[in-house]
């Protein structure tokens, strides 16, 4: 079985050393990565909501293309047409 720390194999090592310390991605503030903390990577949860409500606002965005405008697919189509007849 895969455990779920496989992504940081070193995150829960063994019993005689420390956990892996990993800085919150909202406040940096020193958080130990364990089953325990419940907010991991986040160190509350405030910082956790702090973080989903710069999400759900758009403010964080994963790099890419930007999603297609749909307000001007009828122009891109025309032109797409255009260019096949060509």
């Amino acid at each position: 079985m895969i455990s779920k720390f496989s992504i940081f194999p070193d995150a829960m090592s063994q019993s005689n050393q420390r956990p892996l310390i990993v800085p919150c991605p909202q406040c940096q503030k020193k958080v130990e990565w364990r089953e325990s903390n419940a907010f991991r990577p986040f160190c509350s949860e405030r910082c956790k909501l702090i973080d989903l409500g710069a999400w759900a606002d758009e403010s964080h965005r994963i790099a890419g293309e930007p999603a297609l405008d749909e307000a001007n697919i009828d122009e891109w189509l025309a032109r797409a047409d255009r260019d096949d007849r060509q």
